[in-house]
């Protein structure tokens, strides 16, 4: 969420920010400046009459102790007046405050100054790109093909039993999904992020914390009983481990990290493009998450960049890096980086992984804070990477590492976990 103050002081940059994502807000900050006007007057309204019954019960008091019976009852009936004119004003400042809310939610985060304004993906930056696709000399097959061959992930069967969207692994199709989590685990312990097992249902202020809520409630599986979400991200619980939290000191940096099943809907996801592992229901993702100092942001999502990366080239596939443009970004991120890994047999790019800085938009929600050295207190930033989301990274391993004998080779950084060297 939009800090209110900055709103209040960078209203033009705001409005040009968020042109960016192609929305014209004006309309909707000059209401917000205007309401919050109108907050701040009934708010000092308020309490000058607070102060002025205070005075007065004093005053009341002593004329009552006095016994001047009759000026003491003439200011107890203004008294009252002035606790009438209280229940007013204290309703419209909470009718005010409310309406500022959810105006405010309904504005999505600033994009930084290196963001290109767009409005589909066409409009993304192409920034990287390392080693050149496969060009097989044989017919490729798609790995939904290739994993009903070797009988290592069985997509009928996850539709009995759950429904699309929700695949059985089996033999070395568990033992490589085993494999990677552990691999990428590993490698996030190397970096210096801690490690977390995170719960799989969070509440309603947890997905409000992170964004996730109200903007995308029809995305995420609700359990309407106890009110309780299952995650789409390890991002939401671990993230909402900071929720109301005042760091005591500027000299921070946390790093962590997760595995978890995710959990979408989906909903609207039609079409080629959901084929086999390509879209999922349910699918297990490592996630890495900072909470920084506002000066250390944009080295920490450099790092977090420069871990994906590193990730993707020792499983040895082609893969390039996007930084979105504004029309392309999620509704909480402020940056953000695709990686992309290339599918040889489908022949075209799959995004693996999302690596954003939120800056202060979640922390704003979160309640996030920390102590500068100036001994004032100031929002957090947050940031957030997959690393990796494994359904189209097992896609492309698989039809990128198949031979024409009708083996799958496994890459040599995974063999340790995998236990063997091919399918």
């Amino acid at each position: 969420m939009i800090e209110l103050s900055k709103i209040r002081t960078q209203q033009e940059a705001i409005v040009q920010a968020l042109l960016k994502r192609n929305l014209d807000a004006r309309s909707i900050i000059e209401q917000i400046l205007h309401l919050d006007s109108e907050w701040r007057a009934a708010k000092q309204a308020l309490e000058g009459v607070l102060e002025e019954a205070n005075l007065l019960a004093k005053t009341v008091g002593m004329l009552f102790k006095e016994g001047n019976h009759e000026e003491g009852n003439r200011l107890k009936a203004k008294s009252m007046e002035l606790k009438e004119q209280e229940t007013t004003l204290k309703l419209t400042t909470e009718q005010k405050e409310q309406e500022i809310h959810r105006l405010l939610l309904t504005l999505p985060n600033t994009p930084c100054e290196e963001v290109k304004q767009g409005s589909t993906p066409e409009d993304n930056e192409l920034v990287f790109e390392q080693n050149v696709p496969i060009a097989f000399a044989f017919p490729a097959k798609p790995h939904w093909d290739l994993c009903k061959e070797k009988g290592i992930i069985d997509f009928e069967l996850g539709v009995k039993v759950s429904g699309s969207g929700f695949p059985f692994y089996r033999g070395k199709g568990a033992k490589l999904q085993r494999a990677l989590i552990a691999f990428f685990l590993d490698q996030a312990a190397n970096a210096g992020y801690e490690e977390y097992q995170a719960p799989l249902l969070v509440n309603e202020a947890s997905g409000f914390g992170t964004g996730q809520l109200p903007d995308k409630e029809g995305q995420m599986y609700h359990d309407t009983s106890d009110n309780l979400y299952l995650i789409p991200t390890a991002e939401v619980p671990i993230t909402n481990i900071f929720r109301d939290e005042l760091i005591p000191t500027a000299d921070f940096s946390f790093k962590l990290c997760g595995y978890t099943p995710c959990f979408r809907r989906e909903a609207g996801s039609y079409g080629k493009d959901v084929r086999g592992l390509n879209r999922l229901h349910q699918f297990d993702k490592v996630e890495i998450v900072r909470i920084e100092h506002p000066d250390n942001t944009a080295r920490a999502l450099d790092e977090m960049v420069a871990h994906v990366q590193h990730l993707l080239e020792q499983l040895e596939l082609p893969y390039r890096i996007l930084r979105l443009c504004g029309g392309d970004m999620g509704f909480a991120s402020a940056m953000t980086y695709d990686f992309e890994v290339y599918s040889a047999a489908q022949e075209k790019w799959l995004e693996v992984s999302s690596v954003s800085r939120f800056d202060t938009f979640q922390a704003n929600r979160l309640k996030l804070r920390f102590k500068d050295h100036d001994k004032k207190t100031r929002f957090c930033h947050t940031l957030n990477g997959s690393a990796l989301a494994l359904p189209r990274i097992v896609a492309a391993l698989l039809e990128n590492n198949q031979q024409e004998d009708g083996t799958i080779t496994i890459p040599s950084v995974l063999q340790k976990y995998t236990g063997f060297e091919k399918m």
